[in-house]
């Protein structure tokens, strides 16, 4: 889809991830970084619309419970990036626009 941040849950996880290049941010709706961090998303999936980017919202009860399983969650927010299912770069924390995007470049699109 590229160009608009996504919505990411269990339903579409699997195929989100199956991307060519996918950046995947997990948060809650508590987290003042958490919520500082969706206008960085925001522009970096303008900015970028050959890269599937999403949130993962964890706080709404039974959304992503199998994420949850697959993951452990020592900070939010954190940040996956992922090239066709493969987990390539964990980021814990908000991540800058420029490092964002320079972690995408060196490892999403410079492969």
């Amino acid at each position: 889809m590229g160009g608009v941040l996504e919505d990411v849950s269990d339903a579409n996880y699997d195929e989100f991830v199956q991307a060519q290049a996918a950046v995947v941010a997990y948060g809650i709706a508590s987290c003042e970084p958490c919520n500082a961090y969706d206008p960085i998303l925001q522009d970096t999936a303008a900015r970028f619309d050959t890269i599937r980017i999403g949130k993962a919202k964890m706080h709404v009860p039974g959304r992503c419970r199998e994420i949850k399983k697959r993951h452990q969650f020592e900070t939010y927010p954190t940040t996956h990036l992922f090239s066709q299912g493969k987990l390539l770069v964990t980021r814990e924390g908000t991540v800058e626009a420029e490092e964002l995007a320079a972690l995408i470049n060196d490892h999403l699109l410079n492969r």
